[in-house]
């Protein structure tokens, strides 16, 4: 059991499925008073969905800490968090179906959650995975659950290990973010040079070739005329 006398536990549980259902593992991470990774384990799961490995990374997370103490818990799984919050009650009140009369995944699971949550006060905080500078927490729960899920081993500082290293291809650089005003400018300019009518009747292209009546023609400059003339223009002018 994980414990002390600081006045709340600040912990990441993350789940892996190599092929969804595949060889599967949990992790979880433990952070000191000061917010550091401190403590953690995982562990093998043999072949499972990546939905049965998430529970039971929170699962495993709940046995190892004192119901006494409020934790937070860090995950990537918005199904894992509303199963056991949201959609809970509803499945107790329908006897374990699903709103489409099925039965429930990962049922025991489920239930073993619910009872370790009763009387605690444990808050489920959503964070995105993989992501460049993102929770530190996550990201090494995840590395623990991939870890144990490729290897099915176990790991953890109980049985001396270090703290895993997130491997760089798992997190996502964030986009730059795109100027609006530039873009606008760059759509605008792309839709003028794409749209085309039929001429209603002949005229002359500022190449100096004329166009008959029924032929397709585009905006070139103040006028109109070959749609090809006018993206020849665009082209030059921006040269």
């Amino acid at each position: 059991m994980i414990g002390g006398m600081s006045d709340r536990i600040v912990a990441a549980a993350d789940g892996s499925s190599k092929g969804n259902p595949g060889r599967a593992g949990w992790g979880w991470v433990v952070a000191d008073a000061r917010g550091l990774p401190q403590r953690w384990e995982s562990g093998p799961l043999g072949t499972a969905t990546n939905n049965a490995a998430e529970l039971t990374a929170l699962l495993r997370l709940l046995e190892s800490t004192p119901s006494g103490t409020p934790l937070e818990v860090r995950m990537d799984s918005q199904y894992a968090m509303k199963a056991v919050t949201q959609w809970l009650p509803g499945w107790k009140r329908n006897g374990w179906k699903t709103a489409g009369g099925g039965p429930v995944a990962n049922r025991d699971l489920v239930e073993r959650i619910d009872a370790l949550l009763a009387g605690r006060e444990v808050n489920l905080v959503y964070v995105p995975a993989h992501q460049e500078g993102g929770d530190v927490l996550n990201a090494l729960a995840d590395q623990a659950a991939s870890d144990a899920a490729a290897t099915q081993e176990a790991g953890g500082t109980a049985l001396g290990h270090a703290l895993p290293v997130p491997a760089p291809e798992r997190t996502t650089p964030p986009r730059p973010a795109r100027r609006a005003g530039a873009q606008r400018k760059r759509n605008s300019g792309s839709n003028r040079s794409a749209r085309t009518i039929t001429a209603k009747f002949a005229g002359r292209c500022s190449c100096g070739a004329a166009y008959t009546a029924g032929s397709r023609i585009a905006r070139v400059g103040a006028g109109w005329g070959h749609p090809g003339c006018g993206t020849a223009e665009q082209a030059t002018a921006g040269q």
